[in-house]
């Protein structure tokens, strides 16, 4: 089982080189990353080369105005999410970031499915010179009331009006257990799909080893779908220590 730290959330006491190497200190297999455009990408380079994690993935901004939780589906503001996009596609080449997430935003225009459309092919052209892959991730609804992308089936219907293999789900099994549920069940059906797996606890997402969702037992359960891809855990430490990812790998997780 290969485990990434989302270093959105963990290791925050430190910049970004440094939460990359306290992640390997850690025990953690890979990273990722929400916006680290602030950042030296030649010292995060360094990071990873010094540590040999793989960066795994990053976030378009959130946008420019207070609120904002991306850009792509909102209508008349196609400028400042395609730059969002080219910059995020931009960054990850110099980092050697393997997927960029293109963030949707918080709209109820009728117009949103069409521009998310419509950006995300513009991504998918970029994604395809620059080698580099997207990721589309439903988030729930209770901690982001109004985004736009909330659920799978929408996530699939973008999928198929694209129509390029370098865009896929970014499935978090925290937002999905509180907007669909039936985990395994949905895993399966949308697997060849899915680019990145998430987790975290529900419904408070902290450690992932408490909570409604029990990853000692999903994760392996995933894996025997034939999933062979990473875990992300991305969640918000409260106790602040790695019991879970110590028990998580003595179990053989």
């Amino acid at each position: 089982m290969r485990i990434s730290a989302n270093l959105g959330f963990l290791f925050r006491e430190h910049g970004l080189p440094d939460a990359i190497r306290a992640a390997k200190a850690t025990g953690f297999d890979a990273v990722e990353c929400h916006w680290p455009y602030e950042e030296d990408p030649a010292a995060i380079r360094a990071a990873l080369a010094e540590t040999g994690l793989a960066m795994l993935g990053l976030n378009t901004i959130r946008g420019h105005r207070e609120g904002e939780v991306g850009l792509s589906a909102l209508p008349g503001r196609e400028a400042d999410a395609r730059a969002a996009i080219d910059q995020a596609i931009g960054y990850a080449q110099e980092i050697g970031c393997r997927n960029v997430h293109v963030m949707a935003g918080i709209t109820d225009d009728a117009a949103a499915f069409d521009t998310f459309v419509g950006n995300l092919a513009h991504a998918a052209r970029r994604a395809e010179e620059a080698g580099v892959d997207l990721l589309i991730e439903p988030l729930n609804r209770r901690d982001t009331p109004g985004y736009v992308l909330a659920h799978t089936d929408l996530a699939m219907t973008l999928i198929e009006a694209v129509g390029s293999d370098r865009l896929r789900i970014m499935f978090d099994c925290y937002h999905m257990q509180i907007m669909q549920g039936d985990l395994v069940s949905t895993i399966r059906a949308l697997l060849p799909h899915i680019g990145h797996i998430q987790f975290a606890a529900v419904p408070d997402r902290t450690e992932p080893d408490a909570g409604e969702v029990d990853y000692g037992w999903l994760l392996p359960a995933i894996r025997d779908l034939g999933y062979e891809g990473w875990f992300g855990a991305e969640y918000r430490p409260e106790r602040g220590d790695f019991a879970w990812l110590e028990t998580f790998k003595a179990r053989g997780i």
